[in-house]
């Protein structure tokens, strides 16, 4: 496809370029030829009025000399013979055959000439005695005159279109292409069985498409194994039951040949069903890691989060506001983790803050990060560092969404906290832009937390709070 994008770009500018270029090339020529010829007409126009007052030989030197405006030698006058004089007057130098000459003379018109070296501009000037002829040679080198410097500009134009086409043609192939060869290996990937494997969903919109149906196809492949795979636990320990009436009633059998064939043919029976369950259950620790390395949409989770959450507000009379979540934000956790972290943060909102107390969740896909705050327009937490220590005891209710009943941050918070301490992020409680509390959590897409971490999550808050203080829908 790549290929195909340069060649097409390749051949449409071409076509492009020939199709100007080259008559822009011809008319820059007959403009250098027209350009010459009209300074030989202005030349030959100098001696009009002269001769038309006189055909004084020494005159007509004079005024061939003045208009000569390059090198000389390139102006010559021939004037017809007279009664007093006789012969025929030829001033400068004569290059024109004199058929041509007398042609011109005869037309009473301006004719060109060719000459050795270029040509001649003829042009008939009538005198007392009858018509004089003003020849104006016109060398090769003025009818090409900076042709070549032009035509060189044109063809360096047109290789510089030719070659920015091809490049942002070989660019938009890259960003076609890319994307498509990264869905081909992932499709690869899951096929040899690598379940955690996701596709980022960026390029063209068709590719984009793409890229989230797969993602939803292998979420959805993993549920389907987890499940078999539960099941399949399910029913290894189903057996157990009737495993064990078939053991005591074998070992009631005495201690016959057949009864100790029946014997061992339960032990042995016992062992593949434990060998069932184990392989069940370590196939289950894989699927689960699997989904976990895959991470999850925060936003399709954070919408669907607010939905359930959305119908309670409404009820308390509370004003919510989501932001950010209106595209795909890839994260590093499991969906079920990331929704209990969410329930509890929104759980402890609607603990510890009176009805009608408005409150927002913002999402903010950072280079290195997940930003995911959720604020209140409650009393706030007076020692929010205090609040962060598990077991601490403050005040009841009114004390924002990090406290739980009776004042101790319960589980809620730590579910939070071990969250993002996962990924190499950590949570932060502040001030929050609506009055109340901040709970900020920040997710590492990398693992790893860089010094300006904070600092960076500070200009966010400061970004989001600018959010904030638009105009507030109710629900999700």
């Amino acid at each position: 496809m790549r290929w195909a994008l340069v060649k097409v770009a390749l051949a449409v500018t071409t076509m492009v370029v020939v199709a100007f270029a080259v008559p822009l090339g011809l008319v820059v020529k007959e403009l250098a030829r027209d350009r010459a010829y009209g300074s030989a007409e202005r030349q030959a126009a100098t001696i009009g009025p002269v001769l038309a007052i006189t055909t004084d030989r020494t005159q007509l030197e004079r005024a061939v000399a003045s208009a000569e405006t390059g090198p000389g030698g390139r102006i010559g006058v021939h004037v017809p013979a007279n009664g007093r004089n006789g012969g025929p007057a030829e001033i400068g130098v004569r290059r024109a055959a004199p058929a041509d000459v007398a042609a011109a003379a005869k037309l009473g018109r301006a004719s060109i000439s060719p000459v050795p070296g270029g040509s001649s501009l003829l042009q008939p000037t009538a005198v007392a005695s009858g018509i004089a002829v003003v020849e104006v040679f016109v060398p090769d080198a003025a009818l090409t005159n900076g042709v070549t410097t032009s035509w060189a500009v044109l063809a360096a134009v047109g290789l510089a279109l030719v070659i920015g086409s091809v490049a942002v043609a070989d660019r938009l192939g890259t960003r076609m292409v890319r994307p498509a060869e990264r869905l081909a290996d992932a499709a690869h990937d899951l096929g040899r069985g690598r379940l955690g494997v996701r596709v980022p969903e960026d390029g063209p919109k068709e590719l984009r498409l793409a890229a989230a149906a797969f993602n939803a196809m292998a979420d959805q492949v993993v549920q389907l194994l987890a499940n078999e795979r539960e099941l399949a636990a399910d029913l290894s320990h189903r057996l157990r039951t009737p495993l064990t009436v078939l053991r005591l009633n074998a070992a009631s059998l005495g201690d016959t040949p057949d009864a100790d064939q029946t014997r061992a043919a339960v032990a042995q029976l016992e062992r593949e069903v434990d060998q069932i369950i184990r392989t069940a259950r370590e196939q289950q620790a894989h699927t689960r890691q699997a989904a976990a390395a895959a991470g999850c949409d925060a936003a399709e989770v954070i919408r669907e989060r607010m939905a359930f959450w959305s119908a309670l507000a409404e009820d308390e009379g509370r004003t919510v506001r989501v932001a950010g979540a209106d595209r795909p934000v890839r994260l590093p956790v499991a969906r079920p983790d990331l929704a209990a972290a969410l329930d509890a943060m929104l759980g402890n909102v609607f603990r510890h803050t009176p009805e009608g107390t408005a409150f927002a969740v913002d999402v903010h896909n950072a280079e290195e990060a997940v930003i995911v705050l959720v604020s209140d327009a409650g009393p706030g937490i007076a020692d929010p560092d205090a609040a962060l220590r598990r077991g601490w005891s403050g005040g009841g209710r009114g004390q924002g969404p990090a406290v739980t009943e009776g004042g101790s941050t319960g589980l809620g918070l730590d579910i939070v906290r071990r969250l993002a301490e996962s990924t190499g992020g950590d949570v932060r409680l502040g001030r929050s832009v609506l009055g109340g509390t901040e709970v900020r959590v920040w997710l590492a897409l990398d693992g790893r937390r860089e010094g300006h971490g904070e600092r960076r999550g500070h200009r966010l808050r400061r970004t989001l709070g600018r959010r904030g203080r638009r105009a507030t829908r109710p629900g999700s």
